[in-house]
């Protein structure tokens, strides 16, 4: 089965063309990124205007190139999948409208994705991973502990009830004076901080249920920086290395309640898989290393590039659903905001305005 794959929700224009076996195996024929960081970065963060126009004048050349490096045509494709949401709904439009328009002209089957969903299986596409498992998903609008039980079939067993992960890593870049994109800054002014300096909470640690809260956490990384006199490099390194020690504490936290909650409600999970950008932040892998062997599971996380915003996870997510004989129609609607879990009663929120997650 070979499924064509577009990706338009934040900052990345992507296209990519996956092939899936019989067996449920799936190879990546060809995988294009485009990233918009310089159109952005005068900016501070993403500006949703000026990604959907970016998407419109480099969707049509990056579908090309991924059909070009995949070596097919569009007669031979099983399927086109493109995020449908959640995400910044003109660039969502824009990659949908694309889908729909090369189904038609094509008449191939086309699949709506969710973006999440996406996330959730492509440790499917990299590791051939079975249900049931734990995924934790943390990027620039999303910090989720969700259990995946099935193509379809999601339980949220903790979100953010304020900032994102990702979008906490931006917002303390951009008050202390970082460059964009803001995430991965941070992460380098800590690798020379001392963590030590400022004893910054740790949110919800402790609760029974398995929710973040960063908010205060970015709170107080402020008042702290706003009591210095002066702000030096190595101050930032201090606040930025502390406040990571403080996200690790509580994320470490929260996962070792989420995984309780996963194996009174599932049993054992096959794994804790971590996807999003903020998976890609080193320290962070450490502790969820940490976290995973001490549940006495395995950590599996699939390759930076598949972390982050890509088209072969929409590919694949695509070609899951095509498997099971699930497609949409023309009528298929982009969506700004889209659960994950229909049934979830804890906030949710899509606030991709991150710089780098």
């Amino acid at each position: 089965m070979l499924v064509l794959g577009i990706e338009t929700t934040c900052d990345e224009t992507a296209a990519a063309v996956i092939e899936r076996a019989p067996d449920g195996s799936g190879q990546i024929l060809s995988n294009i990124v485009r990233s918009q960081v310089e159109e952005h970065a005068r900016f501070g963060g993403v500006v949703p205007e000026i990604a959907a126009r970016a998407h419109v004048d480099l969707l049509d050349g990056i579908i090309e190139r991924a059909m070009s490096e995949a070596g097919i045509g569009f007669a031979q494709l099983d399927g086109v999948a493109a995020a449908a949401g959640p995400g910044l709904i003109g660039g969502v439009i824009v990659g949908l409208t694309t889908a729909k328009a090369i189904a038609m002209v094509h008449d191939t089957p086309l699949v709506a994705v969710n973006h999440l969903e996406a996330h959730a299986l492509t440790p499917r596409l990299t590791d051939q991973l079975e249900f049931p498992y734990c995924l934790f998903l943390a990027s620039g609008g999303h910090t989720q502990i969700v259990a995946v039980t099935g193509v379809g079939q999601y339980v949220r067993l903790g979100t953010t009830v304020d900032d994102a992960i990702g979008e906490a890593f931006d917002k303390v870049a951009k008050m202390l004076g970082l460059p964009y994109p803001g995430g991965p800054q941070v992460e380098r002014a800590a690798a020379n901080g001392d963590a030590t300096r400022f004893a910054f909470p740790r949110p919800m640690q402790g609760r029974p249920d398995a929710n973040f809260s960063l908010s205060g956490l970015k709170t107080a990384v402020r008042t702290e920086a706003s009591r210095l006199p002066e702000i030096t490099p190595q101050d930032v390194s201090d606040l930025c290395a502390s406040f990571q020690a403080a996200v690790l504490d509580s994320t470490a936290d929260r996962l070792r309640v989420g995984l309780k909650l996963f194996r009174e409600k599932f049993g054992a999970p096959r794994a804790l898989v971590a996807a999003g950008g903020v998976a890609a932040n080193q320290a962070i892998r450490g502790a969820l290393h940490d976290v995973a062997r001490q549940a006495g599971t395995q950590l599996i996380m699939p390759p930076p590039a598949l972390c982050t915003d890509n088209g072969a996870m929409i590919a694949w997510a695509g070609a899951e659903r095509l498997a099971l004989g699930i497609t949409d129609t023309m009528e298929a609607q982009p969506r700004a905001r889209w659960l994950l879990d229909a049934n979830a009663t804890a906030p949710d929120g899509y606030g991709k305005t991150r710089a780098g997650y």
